[in-house]
C-alpha cells in the first residue's frame, strides 16, 4: 500500500539571462503550486551559479531548491508544469530519505 505523503525535493535552474521580476515569478509559481497541493518545508533561492556543463550555450543558471512533503501526484505534476515553463533550463526532482 502507498504511503498518503512522502518527502521530496526538487532543484530547478533558470535562464540566468531574467530580471527580478522574472525569477520571482517563477519561484512564486511552484512555491504557490507546492504550497496548494502539499507542504513547503524549505525554499532556498541559490542564485546564479556556473554550470558544469553549458546547457543551450548558456554557461550559468539561477538555482532554486525545494524541499516538500506530498502525496505521490505532486511530483509528477510539478515535473509536467517544469517541463513546459518557458526559461526552465533543468529539473531534477527526487524522493528524501526519512
Amino acid at each position: 500500500m502507498a504511503k498518503a505523503s512522502e518527502k521530496y525535493e526538487v532543484m530547478y535552474i533558470v535562464n540566468p539571462n531574467f530580471t527580478e521580476e522574472e525569477y520571482a515569478a517563477v519561484v512564486e509559481k511552484f512555491k504557490g503550486l507546492v504550497e496548494a497541493n502539499g507542504t513547503l518545508e524549505e525554499l532556498e533561492e541559490m542564485g546564479k551559479q556556473k554550470l558544469a556543463y553549458e546547457i543551450n550555450y548558456l554557461s550559468e543558471g539561477y538555482r532554486v531548491l525545494m524541499k516538500f512533503t506530498s502525496g505521490p501526484e505532486l511530483p509528477a505534476e510539478l515535473d509536467r508544469i517544469l517541463g513546459i515553463t518557458d526559461g526552465i533550463l533543468r529539473r531534477l526532482i527526487v524522493t528524501r530519505p526519512e
